[in-house]
Order: structure tokens, then sequence, then C-alpha cells
């Protein structure tokens, strides 16, 4: 199961990412690109945003990942979602954030003016579990080992 699961990752390229601070929740809508190992996700923001400011208080996250885009009616009950618990980690690595800006422009072409702005910080989240709904009722949840 955690294979179909990471699986699903890989196929989906959005997200809404769940911040907390001072006990107050915000939600974004993000793109976002994936680890070969599915081990962390990637996405960007800019610096004095709410997201970035909650991350750096609190870097716990909570992911939601689903494939509702055309499901209408009757065929909502066959949708797919998943909860992607994790972590924040800041990225020091050059290289690393060169492969990944690399990735995610790929995967979202859209995003490069946002990408070359001079506030824009790459987000590196460590997957901690997963837990997918396939439908109403059928549930799998996934805990990852602990990464360093």
């Amino acid at each position: 199961m955690l294979e179909k699961m990471k699986r699903f990752v890989r196929e989906m390229d959005l997200c809404v990412l769940a911040t907390v601070s001072e006990g107050k929740p915000h939600c974004s809508l993000m793109a976002y690109v994936v680890d070969d190992d599915c081990q962390e996700i990637y996405m960007t923001t800019l610096r004095h945003t709410t997201k970035f400011r909650n991350l750096t208080e609190n870097p716990m996250v909570s992911i939601l990942i689903d494939n509702r885009e055309g499901y209408s009616g009757s065929l909502r009950s066959e949708a797919k979602a998943m909860t992607v618990a994790g972590r924040y980690s800041r990225l020091e690595n050059l290289d690393k954030i060169s492969l990944i800006r690399k990735n995610l422009l790929a995967r979202h072409p859209h995003l490069e003016k946002f990408l070359g702005h001079p506030d824009a910080e790459i987000l590196c989240i460590k997957i901690s579990s997963f837990l997918f709904l396939n439908g109403l009722a059928e549930a799998h949840f996934e805990e990852l080992p602990a990464q360093r």
C-alpha cells in the first residue's frame, strides 16, 4: 500500500498546505514536486507570507492532496485524498536548492517569474506519515521511518 500512496503523491502536483501559529490555522493552495523516494515535498513561497512566518514558528504541517478535479455528482464517492503529515526543514545546500528549483519549473512552468523573485524561498517538508482515503470509507495509514 505504501507504494500506491507514494505513486498517488507523485501523480498529483497541487496540494493544500496547512500551517498553524499561535493556535491559528492557515491553509494555502500550493504547487509541489516530490523527491524520488517520496520522503520530501517541495514548494515555494515568499518570505513575507503568513505561511512562511507560521513555518518558522511551528514547523509541523499537514498537507492535503486529492484528485477532486473532474469528480462531480455520484462520482465524488470514488475520489481519493491523501493527508500527509510532515515537518518543515530549511534548505541550506545551494546545489539541492538549484535542483529543486529546476524540478519545480519543469513541472510548473507558470512559477518561473515567482521563483525568480528575490524573496522566494523553496520549502522542504519532510514527510512523517500518509493517510490515504480511497472513496468514502476505505482508509490506509503508513508512518515513514524517522528522517535525519
